[in-house]
Order: structure tokens, then C-alpha cells, then sequence
């Protein structure tokens, strides 16, 4: 749901083309994403899969019963003493989670923000191997289910499901409150149209971005924009060129987070493609730069996307 794959597909006019990753990623479905487990106390023993779930249950005030986290890069978008907080979570692995490190942690409950996290990627474990390890698992799974997606709802069920079984559920309350309050301070109707991608257009190349029924459509949507390509049932879409151009978006949503180089030359990078210097995005110089932490994935600063996104439609 949340993760960004290396896309690469033809691009052709008219509706947006859902993008295929060319390992062939398996679908949620393959992956595995059921439904909240039940367990019969609060857990004791958790790894998160990823920052983002770490931050999650942080909120909630169960961060000392983490023993241990995958992808802590994503407490990059944190500061001040919540970053501080996270920052002192143990790391299992740097990257998405190797499922050897996963299982030694002894956990008995394992959170992760996508369902890629639980066998999608390659070494990390499926929802099968943890459960004959004792572990159950918590998973942010799509709720889209091939229509495009227009709010937040992921996030908040999430957090609603997470609390429940720490039994934190009025902590889970007041944290969704939080979120959409912030949300609602930044909500926006400008209706401009938007493109959102993570690297730059090359040239003979598909554009690939987000397409509808992603979290980001959500986050675009609360913001007052219109994504170019809500009309790609999946995640990903990829467009020709030409049919970019014609659709001609007036903002541009540059994703960061997966490039190794700074968030600036990523933005200049896409700022001078040749592939979109007829856009109105380009001619007005009208960009944001989101993390893929907060825009592509369930996260309490999922308001904070849409904040920085409002801004820039209202330049």
C-alpha cells in the first residue's frame, strides 16, 4: 500500500495506466493482510517493522514494550523529543526487517505500516512464519479496495486497532482526534490539479506516480487537490509524456525519502525535466516536497502532508 516500488511500464494516452514493478511485487492479497489479531492481554514483547509504526504506538504510550524496530529512517521527518524518544528504540535492521532478526526478538505482537513488510520484501517474515514463531501480527492493510481513496481512513483505523490492543483505546481517541484536527486546520479546496512522483521524468520514458488508491490520493484530496492520475485503480500509474501535458497539472508533489541525494537536488532534478517544463506546475514554480514517510503510508504526521501540500496549492 504505502511502499513505492521501482515502476516501469508503457505509457499511453488517455486514462492513467497502473504501473507493474518489474520483480513483480506480490499483491497485498499474496502477501498476506489479515485482519487485527486477538489476543488475550496486552502485548509485552513488540516489533514495529518500520518507524512509522513505532512512532504510532510512541503516541499511544506503548514505546516501552517495543524490543525492537526495522526502517528507522523514518523517524527522520521527527524533531524535538519525539524524535529523541524514537531515536531510542533498539534497531533490529536498518533496512525493511530481516525476518531472522525479527523472530530472535522474541515478540509477541509484530506492527508494521504495510502489508510489503510482511513478506513483500525480500528476508522480511510472512504473517505464517512470525504466527509459528508466537508471534501475532498487526498490519495497515489497503481499504481502498480499487477505489480511490479520499481521506485518512486508514490511518485512524490503524491507530483505532493498535490501541485496542494495548487497551489504550481512549489514548487511540484523543491521537485521531489530534490528526484530524490538524488536518482540518489545513484542509484546502483550491481544486488544482496535482502530480505526485519520486524522480525525475526521463525523457522517452512513462511518468510514474501515484495513482488513486493510494494513502497519498488521500492526503492530496484533504488538501484541496486533484491528483492527475486518481483515475489508476492502484497505487502506481504511469503516464506517456504527452498525456501529461495534456493534463496539465498545476502542482507537483515531489515525493522524498527513497533518492539518496538531498531533498533539494531531487527537487531541482524534477524542477528542470524536460518532460514537464510546458506544465503550469513548472511555469508557476509550484512544488512540495513531502517525505514518503508521512504522504505514502499510515502516520501521525499524516497531517503535516497535507499541511505542507495545502501550502504550496495556495502559492
Amino acid at each position: 500500500m504505502a511502499v513505492l516500488f521501482g515502476l516501469s511500464a508503457c505509457g499511453t494516452a488517455g486514462p492513467a495506466q497502473p504501473a507493474a514493478a518489474p520483480s513483480s511485487p506480490p499483491s497485498s492479497t499474496e502477501v498476506g493482510c489479515p485482519g487485527p489479531p486477538q489476543l488475550a492481554s496486552p502485548p509485552k514483547r513488540v516489533v514495529t517493522m518500520d518507524g512509522g509504526a513505532a512512532a504510532i504506538l510512541e503516541r499511544l504510550g506503548a514505546a516501552d514494550k517495543i524490543v525492537g524496530t526495522a526502517a528507522p529512517d523514518f523517524f527522520k521527518a521527527f524533531t524535538g523529543d519525539e524524535l529523541v524518544k524514537l531515536s531510542a528504540i533498539p534497531v533490529l535492521d536498518k533496512g525493511q526487517g530481516n525476518a531472522e532478526a525479527v523472530i530472535a526478538a522474541k515478540p509477541d505482537l509484530v506492527v508494521g505500516i504495510s502489508s510489503f513488510s510482511f513478506g513483500g520484501f525480500d528476508g522480511t517474515p510472512s504473517v505464517d512464519q512470525l504466527a509459528k514463531a508466537g508471534a501475532k501480527s498487526l498490519v495497515a492493510c489497503d481499504t481502498a479496495k480499487g477505489a480511490a481513496v479520499k481521506d485518512l481512513s486508514a490511518t485512524t483505523t490503524f491507530i483505532q486497532q493498535a490501541a485496542k490492543l494495548f487497551g489504550v483505546e481512549q489514548r487511540g481517541a484523543e491521537l485521531v482526534a489530534q490528526i484530524t484536527a490538524s488536518v482540518d486546520k489545513a484542509r484546502s479546496t483550491s481544486g488544482k490539479r496535482v502530480l505526485a512522483l519520486s524522480t525525475p521524468p526521463a525523457a522517452g520514458q512513462p511518468v510514474r506516480a501515484q495513482g488513486g488508491t493510494g494513502l497519498a490520493n488521500g492526503v492530496i484530496t484533504l488538501a484541496g487537490g486533484q491528483n492527475i492520475t486518481e483515475d489508476a485503480t492502484q497505487d502506481f500509474a504511469s503516464l506517456s509524456a504527452e498525456e501529461v501535458v495534456k493534463r496539465d497539472p498545476q502542482a507537483i508533489v515531489v515525493i522524498s525519502g527513497f533518492a539518496p541525494g538531498s531533498d533539494d537536488g531531487l527537487l531541482n532534478a524534477i524542477r528542470s525535466s524536460p518532460v514537464l517544463a510546458g506544465t503550469t506546475a513548472v511555469k508557476e514554480n509550484r512544488f512540495a516536497v513531502v517525505p514518503q514517510s508521512i504522504l505514502l503510508s499510515p502516520s501521525v504526521l499524516n497531517g503535516d502532508a497535507v499541511a505542507k501540500i495545502a501550502e504550496a496549492l495556495h502559492k
